[in-house]
């Protein structure tokens, strides 16, 4: 078994210290170490513009837009806890989900929803 770096060691026991759950540090871990392999460098040595562009990366290849703040979540974790870059947290956006359009009906729809009759009715009074 390889042996663990000090730096992900540091970031292990900054996670365990703030009580993460197990599968938060898992998925905090894969994504510090998939930017750091998409860049082939150790992530301590990437700056933010390389945030950057990774978030256009992940956006390019269809990523949800729950695991990209997954992996924002984990890179503000490791920039302001571990890498102790108070700065630099602040400025990896987080996505926004593209908001969608209400479905609106045509005025063809409308008539046929309403029983196919283009007038409109004047409401039925009991006197």
């Amino acid at each position: 078994m390889a042996e663990i770096s000090p730096l992900r060691r540091r970031m292990i026991e900054d996670m365990t210290v703030r009580n993460l759950s197990p599968a938060t540090q898992q998925s905090y871990l894969n994504a510090v170490s998939k930017f750091s392999r998409y860049f082939g460098c150790s992530p301590d040595r990437l700056s933010l513009e390389d945030v950057h562009a990774f978030q256009v990366h992940l956006v390019a290849t269809g990523i949800s837009w729950p695991a990209l703040n997954q992996i924002v979540c984990a890179l503000r974790f490791f920039y302001g806890v571990t890498l102790g870059q108070a700065i630099v947290p602040e400025r990896i956006a987080y996505a926004r989900e593209p908001s969608k359009l209400p479905v609106v009906l045509s005025a063809d729809e409308v008539v046929r929803l309403s029983g196919g009759n283009p007038e409109p009715q004047e409401p039925h009074r009991a006197d």
